[in-house]
């Protein structure tokens, strides 16, 4: 019997990680669950399970820590696990402003979306590459194609690098049988907004059809992955602003921007 193939999952404890999990477990993958809070991943785990039949791997580790990398990949092959796809989806944000954020938190922000994602890329990539079948997923933001805007000041320049690197890794991996996509959704629906203390402005600023749910996200992401499609971005609407920012003049898209961290107090 064929063995089942494992994907690896970071931030999968909630929102579009867990979601990307059940994706994931309804197509027959075995799953690594990987973020700090092992009671969430545990619960997962076990409907997953249950639910589909498949391994549902439990790993704990907090990507802000130095070296997070090649600690969770030590981890993952003490247990004698190989990783066949990885979703790098870990991720949160600062939204008090360059200089009114720690330095430390700032660092910790640009190593888990930044930094793990580049050397877990690396750390996995080979096998993927000499077995001849794996899938890369990174799960980006539209604010990866706006103008940047102040508050959250470092969120997007991340975000641009995560998808100027996936489709680097895209065009590397042609013909090897690795897929890499990259998604870039809009508002949605998750803890994200309520850990980062923004809950409250987005939902005032933003009306109820610019949102997405987490589950459509996933779905649609991972299949441009098994698709090997270089990007994903769920929802005409998104689309659509994905386009028009390109034909905006930076004077005025900046401005544009300065209004929207207005509307979420951010400046």
């Amino acid at each position: 019997m064929q063995k089942r193939k494992t994907i690896a999952i970071t931030g999968a404890s909630a929102g579009i990680g867990a979601a990307m999990a059940r994706v994931c477990a309804a197509r027959g993958y075995d799953l690594i669950l990987i973020a700090r809070r092992e009671a969430p991943l545990a619960a997962l785990a076990a409907e997953l399970e249950a639910a589909h039949g498949i391994r549902a791997h439990v790993v704990t580790a907090d990507l802000a820590e130095p070296d997070a990398a090649r600690t969770l990949a030590a981890a993952v092959a003490e247990r004698g696990l190989q990783v066949d796809g990885l979703v790098n989806n870990a991720g949160f944000s600062k939204t008090t402003g360059f200089l009114e954020t720690d330095p430390e938190a700032q660092q910790a922000m640009i190593r888990v979306m930044l930094t793990v994602p580049v050397e877990l890329s690396r750390l996995w990539l080979p096998g993927m590459k000499a077995r001849g079948w794996g899938r890369v997923v990174n799960v980006a933001s539209m604010a990866g194609f706006l103008q940047a805007t102040g508050g959250d000041t470092l969120y997007g320049p991340i975000k641009s690098f995560l998808i100027k690197f996936s489709q680097g890794l895209w065009v590397e991996n042609q013909g090897t049988g690795v897929n890499v996509s990259v998604v870039c959704p809009g508002y949605t629906y998750t803890e994200f907004h309520d850990v980062n203390g923004s809950r409250e402005a987005v939902s005032a600023a933003y009306p109820k059809w610019m949102w997405l749910d987490a589950e459509r996200v996933a779905r649609e992401a991972w299949e441009a992955a098994e698709a090997n499609r270089p990007r994903c971005i769920p929802g005409k609407r998104y689309q659509i602003l994905s386009v028009v920012s390109k034909l905006l003049p930076d004077q005025m898209g900046l401005k544009t921007a300065a209004s929207h961290a207005r509307k979420l107090k951010r400046i």
